[in-house]
């Protein structure tokens, strides 16, 4: 399948065509050693095939494997990989597969990458499934997490905590009020300065279990992305036009939680399975560049909806 840019917007382009071609292309190979971040939510290996695409049983995992190391290739030397994956399950059976913890292991050592850390994105939410064991024989629990796997070159990649610090609780904003704390040897061994804990840094440091719902404390620069109202202008878009909206959706604040942690304003940010481009229209509104890649027409086209409302438009490729 050829390459070609689809449409662009004055920080980023949007390819049609498979990841696997956009790789050896003009589009990518040019670009090597200057994408800062990767963020993606790649085809999960679910035992049933999907409208969009994906594989599944061994060959998923060497799918996946042949990827690791031409994507690594574009990164810069303090660049990242951020991939989400779920859960899969053994075709007729209550049993979990491996396969995705497999799969990303097998992504790692093909590309002598460092797993910086592993993050849970909860949605507790989600609806309960697998259906047959969870709603019907009730013999096991909803599934209600991905797995998130930050990955790097090096072992001290670009990253910064301090913006995505979330709101400080009640009971901090007490000891902050008051400037009195319990400090001294802790049981394990830590010892806890008073002045230390008690200084104002903005906010707490964020969880590597993400949770974005009203009840969590979420990073008020991630407010914008929360709920479902980000995601209408992109679903009206799509029913408007008779497309098809994408059924696996990445969460716009997991997305956005990432572009904000490891870029900074003017990098380079890539989504080699774009999907309706929520990685692309994140990035946009954070001031980076970007650029995507989906191999579905249909979705290519829906993706033009993230962006009615910037002034600058979105000029046809």
């Amino acid at each position: 399948m050829s390459i070609v840019e689809a449409y662009h917007t004055a920080l980023g382009s949007m390819l049609h065509g498979r990841i696997e071609d956009a790789l050896t292309s003009e589009a990518l190979t040019s670009l090597k050693g200057k994408i800062n971040l990767i963020v993606t939510s790649p085809p999960f290996p679910l035992v049933r095939k999907k409208r969009y695409g994906n594989e599944t049983g061994e060959a998923y995992l060497n799918w996946l494997k042949s990827l690791a190391v031409p994507l690594t290739d574009l990164l810069t030397d303090d660049g990242s990989i951020v991939i989400e994956i779920g859960n899969a399950w053994e075709e007729g059976a209550p049993v979990m597969s491996t396969l995705p913890l497999e799969a990303l292991l097998e992504f790692k050592r093909a590309a002598s990458l460092h797993l910086c850390q592993h993050v849970i994105c909860h949605n507790p939410a989600r609806l309960p499934s697998p259906a047959a064991w969870v709603n019907v024989k009730r013999i096991r629990l909803k599934d209600s997490f991905t797995h998130v796997w930050w990955m790097s070159k090096s072992k001290t990649p670009k990253a910064d905590n301090r913006e995505v610090l979330t709101p400080y609780g009640h009971d901090m904003k007490k000891l902050l009020r008051t400037q009195k704390y319990n400090a001294g040897v802790r049981p394990s061994g830590h010892v806890i300065s008073e002045t230390g804990f008690l200084k104002n840094h903005g906010g707490a440091i964020s969880a590597n279990v993400l949770e974005f719902d009203e009840e969590n404390a979420i990073p008020e620069s991630l407010l914008k992305f929360s709920g479902t109202k980000w995601d209408a202008n992109y679903r009206d878009y799509c029913k408007r036009l008779s497309l098809p909206a994408h059924p696996a959706r990445m969460q716009a604040m997991l997305s956005a939680f990432f572009v904000k942690f490891l870029s900074s304003p003017g990098d380079l940010v890539l989504d080699p399975f774009a999907g309706s481009n929520t990685t692309g229209a994140i990035s946009q509104q954070l001031g980076r560049r970007w650029i995507g890649v989906e191999a579905s027409a249909e979705y290519v086209e829906g993706s033009r909806g993230r962006f009615e409302e910037f002034a600058d438009g979105v000029m046809s490729g």
